[in-house]
C-alpha cells in the first residue's frame, strides 16, 4: 500500500463517526428501532453494533502493535445484538463510544511508523491479519453502516 493510499484510508477512518451522524440526520427518535427493511437491523442496532465493533477494533490495532503475532479473535455480531439488547438501549452512549474510540485510535495511527504498518497477527476466522488489513476493514466499516442507515431512512419515508 502506498503512503497516499494509506492516507486516504486514514482520512476515511477519521471521518467515520461524522459519516454516521450524517446518516442519522432526519430519522425521528421514535423510528430508530424500526425495521422498515425485513431482516435488516434497525438504526439503533447498527449504532450499538458500531460501538461494540469499534471497541473491538481499537483493541485489535493495539494488540497488533504491542504483541508479536497476536491472535485476533472474531465475535458473533448477531449474538451481541441479541444479548446486549441493541434495540432497547439509548444510542447516545454508543455514539460517544464510537466517537471517542475513533478519536483515540486516530492519535495512535498518526504516530505509526512504516514498521508498524507491516505488523501482522492471525485472525481466528480470516487467517493472516495485519495493520494494513485492519485499516482497510475499519476505514470502510462506519461508512458502510452509514449507507445502511440512509437506506433505512429512505424506507421509513
Amino acid at each position: 500500500m502506498t503512503q497516499a493510499e494509506r492516507q486516504k484510508l486514514i482520512d476515511q477512518y477519521a471521518d467515520g463517526y461524522n459519516e454516521v451522524i450524517r446518516g442519522l440526520e432526519g430519522i425521528p427518535t421514535d423510528k430508530l428501532t424500526a425495521h422498515p427493511i425485513p431482516g435488516k437491523w434497525s438504526a439503533a442496532e447498527i449504532i450499538h453494533h458500531l460501538a461494540d465493533s469499534e471497541m473491538n477494533s481499537a483493541l485489535r490495532l493495539r494488540r497488533l502493535l504491542a504483541e508479536d503475532n497476536p491472535l485476533i479473535v472474531g465475535y458473533d455480531q448477531d449474538l451481541y445484538a441479541n444479548l446486549f439488547r441493541y434495540n432497547e438501549r439509548d444510542i447516545a452512549p454508543a455514539l460517544e463510544s464510537l466517537r471517542s474510540s475513533r478519536a483515540t485510535t486516530v492519535q495512535i495511527i498518526e504516530q505509526m511508523t512504516e514498521a508498524d504498518w507491516q505488523r501482522k497477527g492471525t485472525h481466528s476466522e480470516a487467517g493472516e491479519y495485519g495493520t494494513e488489513i485492519w485499516l482497510k476493514t475499519y476505514a470502510a466499516h462506519a461508512h458502510d453502516h452509514a449507507a445502511q442507515i440512509r437506506r433505512l431512512r429512505e424506507a421509513l419515508s
